[in-house]
């Protein structure tokens, strides 16, 4: 292999990583990538947050999400979603800053 034929092949690759760059760019500026409010800055004024997500198995995985000071517990799953558990209370110290440890 010549060193013309290498430095083709690494342009090539350069080219086609900057490409890539672009698409994934230009996907994120007109919103095909997903938006989730976790560790966000400002979320706190949303009236939705996921809380916790739990992976089952490959496919399926446990949300537990909050709206309004009441928990909802959901199944996602690639056929259908489950609602399990709905209108649970919040617990008083549930924010992971409040929680201190005993130590």
């Amino acid at each position: 292999m010549s060193t013309s034929n290498l430095l083709q092949m690494l342009i090539a690759l350069l080219v086609v990583l900057a490409l890539i760059g672009l698409l994934a760019l230009l996907a994120r500026r007109l919103g095909f990538t997903a938006q989730t409010t976790i560790g966000k800055a400002g979320s706190d004024k949303r009236r939705l947050h996921i809380v916790e997500v739990l992976p089952v198995d490959a496919k399926r995985r446990l949300v537990l999400l909050r709206c309004d000071q009441k928990e909802h517990l959901i199944m996602l799953g690639a056929e259908r979603d489950l609602l399990i558990q709905e209108d649970i209370n919040t617990p008083p110290a549930h924010h992971s800053d409040q929680m201190k440890d005993p130590q």
